[in-house]
């Protein structure tokens, strides 16, 4: 994938629109998944057409599976091959960019009776995997990853099968504990995680709208081996995680009124809310609803004076992927803003404490990067060039810091926006912010 795209963005705005957010990505994911692994077929509508998503997709058609992208977008039709209908795919299967794919595939493909690989671009082949295949090993699978504990993953035929474990999560990791549940799912016995704080729980609503049984308790969730999966028709809701950075932009931006329609607002996601609402942000939920066990509502967004705090935290696992469009609020907050137990955004797709640490100092903003976190002083945001270092959600964060910036900004290496947000610069532009790509 090129890396050239440009964001050039004029400094000032505010957004005011209604607005309709794509497809969440995580749950985008679990549906092709478990669809694919279904008795019958599955019809699902909001689908994330995002080059992460497509991977998923591109995966399970390699193994066999029919997967229909109807002309409507976001609409699919799988043809669900059933718990041990996948067949072994001719070639390693390239996750792209796409972390969420290779982890939650590692679970699933160490319990199949074929040898696979799993591989990615230069950004996911640099991020940790052990942390997922440590504890399938500890279940029977056999998978060997590079000296450095990364991709290409190479996963040996599950000759002898899995075994359940009793498994405690050594940090909060929806991506481990999914690639669990599914290995879970082929377990002989009972496989049970247990989080040392909440994660997102898309994978367990997930399988109880597939009719797959599972036991929560608190923070342990339990599945037995050897159930059947039922097809099913799924609308996915808006990714909140892309909502995010539309709700930080009409925070800052004076005069702002946005209403974000059918966003997912799973509470094991809300993070990003309660931290704004901390902030002093006025951010308002209408028309509470469910699609497929999934709380959905319509955010609504005015603009406010934020200002610093201490971020709690129980919040951080609940908004580890929306820090970087925050740490462009806490820039425009008046005082200091300080994040700490947040380790894990140093491998995501870039090193995101550091990399948004020099961002905000190429704007003006006073940033201090530390070893689990970020300090940040609000200030006066300038003009300047960043670099995303291709990572999506730095791209997307510095482009609504323009909203508040006196000059322009240039945001390099955008491409990648595409993997979790297509259309993203026609939507801002849509809704008040002054960009253009290049």
């Amino acid at each position: 994938m090129t890396t050239t795209q440009r964001f050039q963005l004029a400094p000032g705005g505010r957004l005011r629109e209604t607005l309709r957010i794509p497809g969440d990505k995580s749950i985008s994911h679990r549906a092709i998944m478990l669809g694919a692994l279904a008795d019958g077929t599955t019809h699902i509508s909001g689908f994330l057409e995002g080059a992460d998503s497509l991977a998923t997709v591109a995966a399970f058609r390699a193994m066999g599976v029919s997967i229909d992208m109807l002309g409507t977008p976001g609409e699919v039709i799988i043809e669900g091959v059933g718990r041990d209908g996948l067949k072994a795919p001719a070639t390693p299967l390239d996750m792209g960019n796409s972390g969420t794919s290779m982890r939650l595939l590692s679970g699933l493909l160490a319990a199949q009776p074929f040898v696979s690989e799993l591989t990615g671009d230069d950004s996911l082949t640099r991020r940790p995997m052990r942390r997922v295949t440590e504890p399938l090993a500890q279940m029977g699978a056999k998978i060997t990853t590079t000296e450095q504990g990364t991709a290409p993953l190479k996963i040996a035929a599950a000759t002898s099968g899995l075994h359940g474990i009793d498994y405690h999560l050594p940090v909060p990791s929806a991506q481990v504990k999914s690639s669990l549940i599914l290995a879970g799912l082929y377990a002989s016995g009972t496989t049970c995680i247990t989080e040392p704080a909440p994660t997102r729980d898309h994978t367990e609503r997930m399988l109880t709208a597939f009719g797959y049984p599972l036991q929560r308790n608190h923070n342990r969730i339990c599945v037995n081996g050897g159930g059947r999966l039922h097809a099913t028709t799924l609308t996915i809701p808006g990714d909140i995680s892309s909502a995010a950075f539309f709700m930080v932009g009409a925070s800052i931006a004076p005069d702002s009124d946005l209403t974000l329609e059918a966003v997912g607002v799973n509470p094991t996601r809300t993070g990003v809310i309660a931290i704004l609402r901390a902030m002093g942000a006025d951010i308002t939920l209408l028309n509470l609803r469910e699609f497929g066990g999934e709380p959905v509502a319509d955010i609504r967004v005015r603009s406010a004076p934020l200002h610093g705090i201490r971020i709690a935290p129980e919040h951080v696992p609940l908004a580890i992927d929306e820090f970087p469009a925050l740490f462009i609020a806490a820039a425009c907050a008046e005082g200091e803003t300080i994040l700490r137990d947040a380790a894990e955004l140093r491998v995501k797709e870039s090193d995101r404490i550091q990399v948004m640490a020099e961002g905000l100092t190429n704007l003006g903003i006073e940033a201090e990067a530390l070893a689990d976190g970020i300090r940040i002083r609000g200030g006066c945001i300038g003009g300047g060039t960043v670099t995303s270092y291709s990572d999506h959600r730095i791209a997307m964060a510095f482009a609504m810091a323009a909203l508040r910036a006196s000059a322009p900004i240039e945001v390099q290496d955008c491409a990648n926006v595409s993997t979790s947000f297509p259309g993203f610069a026609a939507l801002a532009g849509e809704a008040g912010l002054q960009i253009a790509e290049s």
